[in-house]
């Protein structure tokens, strides 16, 4: 088959080279992809959230199966464009999307399918908000009810930082969830699903905050890892019976069948786990390690689901390493991220990430070519680094030797990623 992938960020770098790794995948087109996609697959320009012209690339490409990587398309209607056309199309409808699209849709649709997940209010004024604020205490979650590139989450203490936040989202337009805080550790699961069966993949646990220790404001993601050896080792049928097939069932039933990825962000508090959140696609970086460890061809995984034809998928199998990725950020990110800086170094992380020690490779996230054809910074999440080892330390310790090599002035990055886990200190 002839895929295309739509996007332009480290997720589909991932998702383009799994996609170049199965044998039943002729060619990988991607659009508008990103310097480092290009070097391994065809890039092609389009508006990624324009789904006509989406569709007529796809028609004019001969693509096979099309996968939608981020979510702003998918709540767009990209999907539905694409498969109107007549295009194999792996990614929900803008209706099912709007699990991710709005919050509070989300919470409805939990509570329908007695999903266990955290208390909310929906508000739509600063009263409301504080009210709400006062009925579920300290710590105080607020949620941007939209679409916020993962950064419209504040968890804080500061009673009056939680409503600066919220007047933030209200004056934008947006209404306001707030929930009550979950305790215990952070466990993140896709669900790859054809409207009704669910294949689940590994949960992987990543890292929200800037830095260390969890300190400062959140992030789109600043590194991720998988497996988790200290989860629950039923957790994963677990969240399928309790939480990833009542969704598929419940969102059928109300005649918006969900298909594509779902992204069960799970805290598994002391009174189990429960839902945080729900992704309409692939999270970024959690892909980054799930895909390094999957030996299932990634192409026929997917068009499987496209085509409504998972109750007959073959098991999925996994690599036996672990794999880690860090995230190479940009000076001033998440706040002001500082974009147009000279990257160097990429060619001395020269791992292929084929085999357990086989050296680290870099995904591209936000680059660009400069005038002069050198490779720039064009985002705040510039690249994501990735390694596998025979054990979390070696996949941390082989991933950081990689992110040493880099040059990107005034970048930063977490220097703790995977480490509680590997100590030990993750209990459930």
């Amino acid at each position: 088959m002839k895929t295309l992938v739509v996007g332009t960020g480290a997720r589909e770098h991932a998702i383009v080279r799994g996609l170049a790794a199965d044998p039943q995948v002729e060619a990988v087109l991607a659009a508008p992809g990103n310097p480092g996609i290009a070097q391994i697959a065809d890039c092609r320009p389009v508006d990624a959230n324009d789904g006509d012209a989406v569709a007529a690339l796809a028609q004019e490409v001969g693509a096979d199966l099309v996968v939608i990587g981020p979510e702003a398309p998918l709540v767009a209607g990209v999907a539905d464009a694409v498969r109107a056309a007549g295009s194999e199309t792996f990614g929900p409808s803008a209706e099912a999307a709007r699990l991710e699209g709005s919050k509070s849709f989300a919470k409805d649709v939990m509570n329908a399918a007695n999903v266990p997940t955290a208390g909310a209010h929906t508000c739509t004024d600063l009263d409301a908000v504080a009210a709400a604020l006062d009925a579920f205490g300290a710590p105080h979650v607020v949620k941007d009810d939209g679409l916020a590139a993962g950064k419209g989450v504040v968890v804080t203490d500061e009673r009056d930082e939680a409503l600066a936040h919220a007047k933030a989202c209200l004056d934008a337009g947006s209404s306001v969830v707030i929930e009550e805080y979950l305790d215990g550790p952070e466990v993140s699961l896709f669900c790859i699903t054809d409207g009704t069966s669910v294949v689940p993949l590994q949960p992987a646990q990543d890292f929200k905050r800037v830095g260390d220790d969890d300190a400062g404001p959140n992030t789109g993601g600043m590194g991720a890892y998988s497996p988790l050896e200290w989860a629950p080792h039923d957790l994963v049928d677990e969240i399928v019976r309790s939480v990833a097939q009542p969704t598929i069932d419940e969102m059928a039933q109300r005649g918006t069948p969900f298909a594509g990825v779902l992204y069960v962000g799970l805290a598994l508090t002391s009174k189990g786990p429960k839902v945080v959140e729900f992704n309409a696609r692939f999270g970024d970086p959690e892909t980054q390690v799930v895909l390094a460890r999957l030996v299932t061809p990634l192409g026929q995984l997917l068009r499987a689901a496209a085509r409504g034809e998972l109750a007959d998928f073959p098991a999925l199998e996994w690599r036996d390493e672990s794999a880690v990725t860090v995230v190479v950020a940009s000076d001033g990110y998440p706040a002001q991220p500082k974009t147009g800086d000279p990257i160097s170094g990429l060619e001395d992380v020269d791992g292929d990430g084929s085999r357990a020690g086989g050296g680290a490779y870099v995904l591209h996230a936000g680059t660009k070519a400069g005038d002069d054809g050198t490779l720039v910074s064009s985002g705040g999440r510039v690249l994501s680094v990735v390694a596998l080892g025979a054990d979390l330390g070696e996949a941390r310790e082989v991933a950081y030797a990689g992110v040493e090599k880099i040059d990107l002035p005034g970048s930063h990055h977490r220097s703790d990623i995977a480490l509680k886990a590997l100590r030990g200190e993750i209990t459930v």
